[in-house]
């Protein structure tokens, strides 16, 4: 595996989620694979999850990690060709993507959308450059459009507890103050698709996903009507689709509450986390031994490993 940026870059998904819970029963067995190699991890974004378990993956693997916030760390980034740089941005990304290439031997790059213009964060110009120009193989720690090592993760934490062979996993939207990105429900269905699971995405009207990510998912509005029988329940916000950035509704029946989990075949709640407390899901929910956030929060480290893993073997 050259990069990884998204499910199309893993060749077998059955394979690297076992190399990912081997790795959780041993972290230390492949230690020198990655010794007197470093990873750059960089992020244009806030984050906690993405952060600490992407070094503690790559120090499992016996690399060294540098870690920098560009913006508070680093000079602001100019992304746009061709342009006249006489204002904020001192630094272009072609020049600090080779740069980071010529210190780093695997480089971890996280950005956000602007929310501006859809064809320009859909296109990932970030994510490609970093690829492009550092010359070195690039994980994804969350882009404009995926979240690739969250929904790794996610199908890790499924697998282990998931009752029937072929669950049934819901992703649903919930409300949320602030617009978000597609990224995450994005990536989820994405790898559902590829997953042995009947994938149901349920959301108010307008908030449909870009039908590239959908795929084969049944769609309702009818929230409980998805939940019913549900092995796996899924809340995440995200802005609309088209028209583009927005926020519709913030209709609190959409919260994931016991009523709504009851509905279910003794589903698990899963979320990303960071989680909005009784705006996304009940604190009956959030607390209670369905919840799977923290076991998906934990998972984040052997899902990178898994990753890292694969990359090193390439070196």
């Amino acid at each position: 595996m050259k990069q990884f940026t998204s499910v199309h870059d893993v060749k077998d998904i059955d394979k690297l989620v076992a190399d990912a819970l081997a790795a959780k029963a041993n972290p230390f067995a492949n230690k020198k694979l990655g010794e007197n190699k470093t990873m750059g991890i960089i992020f244009l974004n806030p984050s906690l999850r993405t952060r600490l378990s992407t070094q503690k993956a790559a120090r499992n693997l016996g690399m060294e990690t540098m870690v920098m916030n560009f913006g508070g760390e680093g000079w602001n980034l100019e992304t746009e060709d061709g342009v006249v740089m006489n204002g904020n941005n001192q630094e272009h990304i072609k020049e600090a993507a080779a740069v980071i290439g010529q210190y780093c031997d695997v480089i971890g790059i996280r950005s956000f959308p602007s929310f501006e213009d859809r064809e320009k964060d859909y296109q990932e110009k970030i994510l490609k450059d970093f690829i492009k120009y550092s010359g070195r193989p690039v994980v994804s720690l969350e882009s404009a459009t995926r979240h690739p090592l969250q929904s790794l993760a996610d199908l890790v934490t499924i697998t282990e507890l998931k009752k029937v062979e072929r669950p049934k996993v819901v992703l649903t939207w919930a409300p949320h103050p602030r617009r978000l990105p597609q990224a995450v429900s994005n990536s989820f269905a994405e790898w559902m698709n590829k997953a042995d699971v009947d994938l149901v995405i349920t959301h108010p009207e307008g908030y449909d996903l870009s039908p590239e990510f959908v795929g084969n998912a049944q769609v309702t509005n009818n929230q409980d009507e998805a939940f019913e029988g549900a092995d796996f329940v899924y809340a995440k916000n995200w802005s609309t689709y088209e028209p583009y950035g927005q926020i519709l509704s913030q209709d609190p029946s959409w919260t994931i509450t016991e009523e709504k989990m009851a509905l279910t075949n003794q589903g698990k709640f899963m979320h990303c986390l960071p989680v909005r407390r009784n705006v996304i899901v009940s604190d009956g929910v959030l607390d209670s031994d369905s919840s799977a956030a923290i076991q998906q929060a934990g998972n984040r480290e052997w899902a990178a490993h898994a990753v890292i893993q694969e990359i090193l073997r390439g070196l």
